[in-house]
């Protein structure tokens, strides 16, 4: 068996895992990675990436089919429909996530990071084994850091078959379901429902709330529920998934109403395939031997931080108890870790940390809604722009959901609280508005900052200047 022993040990080469071990190397820090699968974790390989991609690809064919209409679009005829090979889709979308991956292991190499691909078995909080016999590998860290992600909920009723699958295997199907069911009206099985969709498929989404998205309030959900509508997505919103039924020329999912009586028969829905998007849970299982603290959901307890119970043993991204489950914050405490080990001072404490559900229209949400600012006891004033007054909006035909941007502010001191929007593309004017927010700006700040002309970001201008009373594009 070989011994091998360094200052950092890193468990997980995902979004949080591997920027922790690259920041651990630039600070001259012996740093080792251990990962079971491929570099760059769920995010990277089978989850954010490949899912954009996918939609990417959706919304090419949604557009192309515009153009294949009587009469063309925006000037543009095609002869007929675009052709999709699922199969091709999947090796593009897979050339992407290779590409990353190479890209992921190179910078940990010139960070003179080691990368040891095997499964952690562990030993104790500091000591974990990798291979098997005579490959084994025992590797003893002074700090370790746990990065080991978060895995999709399977309901025990109805586990994961060729039939019932998780946004995992929704990614590699190389044929278009003619049916597919979506259990779960989160981000999740929006994105991928709403891709599958435009890509051909009947769909049928089931949801336990009475809405979808119920994170977000109405009046942001509000343009793509209509969006939904548009695309004849069947929502069923209060009901329960009861299991899978198969039959001679399928399957079926049942599913009752969630104040439905015991012994009340279910409905039946047939379909080719149902994904089961309700949710992620950390990936903790094995980290008993560690003994480090875990809460009564499994995520591992730690401080400001992400130190954990045990002296120089350290947890971030999705199996710590930090309250979100995002790729960004993970990297963030990765980081931060990394340089706390270096002997930096650091907590994690953000004021902002941007959500974006990357459906069509995207929804994006940093710092406090109208309600939530409320509800915290501040005095508020709003502002709000839509995307049909913004020029360039129009001229990528992003107006056509219906979006708008929403600034939320103190209304005696106007500081910024929160900023909001739904619409085509607005995933990237996120950064201006947790900038916004983590640097204290008042309304002025940004009512003061020249926007460039003809961009999307001229909106957030415009709706601070709504929240001030003079916005300049539309009638206050």
């Amino acid at each position: 068996m070989k011994q091998r022993s360094c200052q950092v040990l890193v468990i997980g080469a995902g979004p949080g895992g591997y920027v922790a071990a690259i920041r651990a190397g630039q600070l001259g820090l012996d740093t080792v990675i251990v990962e079971g699968e491929r570099s760059g974790g769920t995010c990277l390989i089978r989850g954010c990436i490949p899912s954009k991609a996918m939609i990417n690809v959706a919304q090419t064919v949604d557009k192309l089919a515009k153009f294949a209409k009587k009469g063309g679009h925006q000037g543009i005829s095609l002869p007929s429909p675009a052709e999709v090979s699922m199969a091709g889709v999947v090796e593009w979308k897979d050339g992407i996530v290779d590409r990353l991956n190479k890209g992921v292991e190179t910078l940990l190499g010139k960070a003179g990071v080691e990368i040891v691909h095997g499964w952690a078995e562990f030993q104790d909080a500091k000591t974990i084994t990798v291979g098997e016999g005579d490959d084994a590998t025992t590797i003893t860290a002074e700090h370790v850091i746990l990065a080991t992600g978060s895995v999709p909920i399977e309901l025990p009723f109805m586990p994961f078959s060729d039939h019932v699958i998780s946004s995992r295997g929704a990614l590699d199907l190389t044929e278009i379901p003619k049916h597919l069911i979506v259990v779960g009206g989160g981000y999740i099985g929006l994105e991928l429902g709403i891709t599958y969709r435009m890509l051909g498929s009947e769909v049928t989404v089931v949801e336990a709330m009475d809405s979808v998205l119920p994170i977000f309030d109405k009046e942001l959900r509000r343009p793509l529920e209509l969006t939904l509508k548009k695309l004849k997505i069947n929502v069923i919103t209060g009901v329960f998934a009861k299991g899978v039924e198969e039959g001679k020329d399928g399957i079926s999912l049942l599913y009752s109403p969630k104040d439905a009586k015991d012994g009340t028969e279910p409905e039946r829905l047939a379909c080719d395939k149902v994904l089961v998007t309700v949710g992620r849970k950390p990936n903790s299982a094995a980290l008993g031997p560690t003994g480090v603290a875990l809460d009564d959901r499994g995520f591992v307890r730690v401080d400001k931080g992400c130190r954990t119970n045990m002296r120089g043993v350290y947890a971030i991204g999705d199996v710590a108890d930090m309250g979100e489950m995002l790729a960004h914050t993970a990297s963030f405490q990765g980081e931060m870790v990394a340089e706390i080990i270096a002997g930096k001072d650091r907590i994690y404490d953000p004021v902002g940390v941007p959500a974006i559900v990357f459906t069509e229209p995207e929804i994006v949400s940093v710092g406090l809604s109208p309600d939530e600012a409320k509800a915290a006891g501040h005095p508020v004033i709003t502002g709000k722009f839509p995307l049909a007054a913004n020029g360039r909006s129009l001229t990528m035909e992003a107006e056509k959901t219906g979006g708008f941007i929403r600034v939320v502010a103190r209304e005696d001191d106007h500081r910024v609280l929160g900023i909001q929007g739904v619409g085509t593309h607005i995933s990237e004017l996120v950064g201006e508005w947790t900038l916004a927010l983590e640097m204290g700006a008042v309304l002025e700040d940004l009512a003061g900052t020249i926007h460039a002309h003809p961009t999307m970001t001229e909106m957030t201008h415009e709706a601070v200047l709504a929240s001030l009373g003079h916005a300049i594009h539309i009638t206050n």
